[in-house]
């Protein structure tokens, strides 16, 4: 959804509403987990954030509270949300002297134990998007070297009305990542 004003947190819960029940707007809902769909680009970006186990809580902890999302022209509505299965999103942009609003919905949780641990969660796609698919958003502990890292995993492609803009959406793509990359540094430090 694109305005030219800001909309307001009654607009904003109007437009999370109306997504909640929709269907993700990609059929590989998933597969973030796994190697990605063919016909979509891929972004995979990593940031070692330190290390030791109280690294790794304090990055948990970051991913729990939506940290990540605390980058500039870039709004979670709402960072109060719980990370589980289910829950509707929505990110509000600036870009140009535009406001865009954007539904996603996390897919799954991760939350593993073992040789590396990983705690995060991936979000999709819902057809008020700017494009089509899915980012998962995760940090990792290796107990062999007891390095601690968050992990940025994505594929995408535009949808039918944003084929003209992609370009601009993939430089907006990858500065936030970079920007998240931040946000997470800071986070844990």
């Amino acid at each position: 959804m694109l305005r030219l004003s800001q909309p307001d947190p009654a607009e904003i819960r109007t437009f999370i509403s109306s997504q909640q029940n929709l269907k993700f707007s990609y059929p590989e809902v998933g597969t973030t987990r796994e190697e990605v769909p063919k016909n979509y680009t891929v972004d995979h970006n990593r940031i070692q954030l330190g290390t030791g186990a109280e690294t790794f809580n304090r990055a948990r902890t970051a991913i729990r509270s939506w940290k990540m999302f605390e980058v500039a022209g870039l709004a979670l509505c709402w960072p109060e949300m719980p990370i589980a299965a289910g829950t509707t999103v929505a990110l509000l942009a600036r870009h140009f002297g535009c406001w865009s609003l954007n539904a996603c919905r996390i897919v799954y949780v991760l939350d593993e134990s073992g040789a590396v641990e990983r705690y995060g969660f991936a979000y999709g796609t819902l057809p008020e998007h700017g494009v089509i698919g899915e980012e998962r958003f995760s940090v990792e502990y290796h107990a062999r070297d007891q390095s601690v890292w968050y992990d940025l995993y994505a594929f995408s492609r535009p949808t039918l009305l944003s084929t003209l803009a992609y370009p601009l959406a993939r430089a907006l793509q990858r500065r936030f990542a970079r920007d998240s990359k931040q946000a997470m540094r800071d986070a844990v430090q």
